[in-house]
């Protein structure tokens, strides 16, 4: 017990104000937190302390993942220059000429630097989650084997001086693609739950192979009297390993029906044989593994929007528990301040689509105390978004203006102008066909040159009447129009250039025709 003339009571006294602010901005901290792992479907089991959370925002903004989805393109992208390399110009052996060579240190450099930053990740992570997670994750206990493999390996190829005949790394290398992709993951995942009822379709696959193996090596089979005369039906039964081959190409129907033909000239009963194959292989057991394959990912797609949507929810409560740690005064209400709410919105790292959207709902709540659930609701609007408002049009007093201006400002009028282009493809298709046998050089484009130059025109046109009825900022709102008046623009300067004008304008409207 401290009495009131003690000097530690009063040092007490006056720290409380400050330790009141510090706890209030750790738990603004850590509600942020765990709305960024919500918004992103993140698992919220890290550490919270004060100096993780500063750690672990910086390993999730954009500049360091950046950084490391570089890191994964560059140590892929190493496969193209390392020794044996045969990226070449061309790849005729007659014209190729010698690849270069890159000298030993400068591709290990590279990856050394890369598996520096794998380094550094994987000990960032470690950190976050903690001993006991680590220890449970399978995908991190990986990405420790994987480094350590690469390591070793890496130390190796420096001091045999690039001379080792065996690289291991390089066959590692997709892993570290696989481990920062959740959706590769989540395939992986629905895969490994899909092997067994695909593995006993396949196991009738093998079977189903087998037995007609078998039936055709003995129903295709000639004896030494009539070898020479029967011996071109045996083209694809020579013996079990062909006949084996030959049938799994044609349980793709990819030699279809190639291999049914020699047998088929002799006698035409031969055809049953081929018929049933496919008729039990490929319509049978390849459409049923298709269609498990399919319900499995149908199902885990499901458990994967479930897993996601708990998170959301999960990490979002616990967004709304950390400011009422402090606990309310008694006999007060529960719930959060739409203030408190409003500064944790602000500090969090989301999309400007996605804070505008919960902060227009908060702010519509007039100050009331938000509850769980009405805290939970306020993050509906985040999958909602906001709609997008093209600016307002010109306002013309004219009544005929007004009336161009309606007009050319119709949905109608861009499916006129998607009807030209439409017509322009077909003209150029014509002009195509009737020249195809004759030489480039010997073409006379002189009529398809003016329809090119009245179609450009009619989009140049097309360009200002869109601009007049929408205004200039209007018209650029639209990503269709935005791309319809480069696509014009790009024509228009091409048609004052020499050249040929179907390759241009074709690639133009085809363009142009992809996204109509």
């Amino acid at each position: 017990r401290v009495k009131p003339h003690d000097p530690t009571w009063s040092l007490d006294v006056s720290s409380l104000p400050t330790a009141a602010v510090a706890s209030r901005d750790l738990c603004i901290d850590q509600a942020v937190v765990f709305i960024e792992d919500a918004m992103q479907y993140r698992s919220i089991s890290h550490r919270m302390d004060a100096g993780s959370m500063r750690l672990y925002r910086c390993y999730y903004s954009n500049a360091c993942q950046r950084i490391l989805n570089f890191t994964i393109f560059s140590i892929l992208a190493l496969a193209f220059t390392e020794s044996p390399c045969s990226l070449t110009k061309t790849a005729d052996v007659r014209y190729r000429s010698l690849h270069w060579e890159p000298p030993c240190g400068l591709t290990e450099g590279i990856e050394g630097l890369c598996l520096l930053v794998f380094m550094t990740d994987v000990s960032v992570k470690c950190f976050l989650v903690g001993r006991a997670q680590f220890q449970r994750n399978v995908w991190l206990l990986a990405y420790v084997a994987v480094l350590a493999v690469s390591v070793v390996d890496w130390t190796v190829s420096l001091c045999l001086l690039c001379q080792e005949r065996l690289r291991i790394r390089r066959l590692l290398r997709p892993f570290f693609l696989l481990q920062n992709s959740s959706m590769m993951k989540k395939t992986l995942k629905c895969i490994r739950w899909s092997l067994p009822e695909m593995a006993s379709v396949g196991l009738l696959l093998v079977v189903h192979l087998c037995l007609f193996t078998i039936f055709g090596t003995l129903l295709f089979t000639v004896g030494e009297e009539d070898e020479h005369e029967k011996k071109e039906r045996l083209t694809y039964f020579q013996n079990l390993l062909d006949a084996f081959t030959s049938l799994l190409v044609l349980l793709t129907t990819a030699n279809n029906p190639d291999v049914m033909i020699p047998a088929y000239s002799e006698n035409r009963a031969y055809a049953i044989f081929f018929i049933v194959f496919t008729l039990i292989g490929s319509l049978f057991l390849m459409n049923l593994l298709t269609a498990i394959i399919y319900n499995q990912f149908r199902g885990y797609l499901m458990k994967s929007l479930q897993t996601s949507l708990f998170r959301r929810r999960l990490g979002t409560r616990a967004a709304y528990e950390v400011p009422l740690r402090q606990g309310p005064a008694q006999g007060s209400e529960v719930g959060v301040m739409p203030q408190d709410f409003l500064q944790v919105l602000e500090k969090a790292q989301l999309s400007s689509s996605q804070k505008q959207a919960v902060m227009e709902k908060v702010r519509s709540l007039d100050g009331v105390l938000l509850s769980a659930d009405e805290f939970q609701k306020i993050f509906s609007e985040v999958d909602r978004g906001v709609v997008r408002e093209h600016p307002p049009r010109p306002c013309y007093r004219s009544p005929l203006l007004q009336s161009a201006q309606f007009l050319f400002g119709h949905r109608y009028f861009d499916y006129l102008g998607n009807c030209i282009t439409l017509a322009n493809l077909v003209s150029i298709c014509v002009f195509l066909v009737l020249d195809e046998d004759v030489a480039p050089s010997d073409r006379d484009n002189f009529v398809l040159g003016v329809l090119n130059c009245v179609f450009i025109m009619y989009y140049l046109l097309e360009l200002l009447l869109k601009v007049f009825a929408l205004g200039p900022w209007g018209y650029l709102s639209y990503p269709e129009n935005l791309f319809d008046g480069l696509v014009t623009l790009a024509l228009l300067v091409r048609l004052e250039m020499p050249g040929h004008p179907l390759a241009w304008c074709g690639l133009g409207l085809w363009l142009r025709a992809v996204l109509v």
